[in-house]
């Protein structure tokens, strides 16, 4: 993939952490000058430092095992970000583009939708590898901007116990007649819960729990 992508002629940086992957790597700069790579964990990367002011495309394989840490990392930085397409497991590409009211739909998926549009673009059979791994994967591609509102509190908290509604998980926040009186105001169900909500209904949320916080 960083063949290819260097055979563009466009700025490539490989930030890898696996030392054989990194020789390989370097190797491969000596015919691309265009290449420059990085041995280090992705997730102590300053993407910002290694844009220098350029708007930029992450490509990559993630380790499966680490999804969620890498997205998170890569959002910190969203605002140079124009697309992300990565490989990752089936069963998260299904969460990070997955509609408010599914099965799949959850944390991961409005602080996704948050920062990007998230789309499963291909499925990839566990025979495409060699040797086949115990799960499937799919392509993503994530288009930012996502919604531009900030939700302003921890999403997190909204989906502690998903199956509940939201009196019952934003109970930090107050007692239970403050945080219905919070939903009706944002023009929600008394009896909603985090799965059924959407991005923009979420950062309506926060604005209504955040002028009672400041009250």
């Amino acid at each position: 993939m960083t063949e290819y992508l260097a055979a563009t002629g466009a700025p490539v940086t490989a930030i890898e952490i696996d030392p054989p992957l990194v020789r390989r790597l370097t190797n491969l700069s000596r015919q691309f000058p265009n290449l420059n790579v990085v041995s280090s964990d992705v997730l102590k990367v300053d993407i910002a430092e290694i844009a220098a002011r350029r708007r930029v495309r992450v490509y990559g394989n993630l380790p499966y095992y680490i999804t969620s840490p890498i997205l998170h990392h890569l959002f910190e930085s969203a605002s140079i970000i124009d697309e992300i397409h990565v490989m990752i497991q089936l069963e998260v590409a299904e969460r990070l583009a997955a509609p408010p009211g599914t099965r799949d739909y959850g944390y991961l998926s409005v602080a996704t939708q948050l920062y990007a549009r998230p789309e499963l673009v291909l499925e990839i059979p566990r025979e495409a590898f060699d040797p086949p791994p115990e799960v499937m994967s799919a392509l993503v591609t994530m288009r930012l901007p996502g919604q531009a509102a900030k939700l302003g509190i921890d999403e997190k908290v909204c989906f502690a116990q998903k199956r509940k509604t939201l009196v019952n998980n934003l109970k930090s926040f107050g007692k239970a007649d403050a945080v219905r009186a919070v939903l009706e105001q944002s023009g929600l169900r008394a009896d909603a819960r985090a799965e059924q909500l959407n991005v923009a209904e979420f950062a309506r949320l926060a604005r209504e729990l955040g002028s009672v916080s400041n009250a």
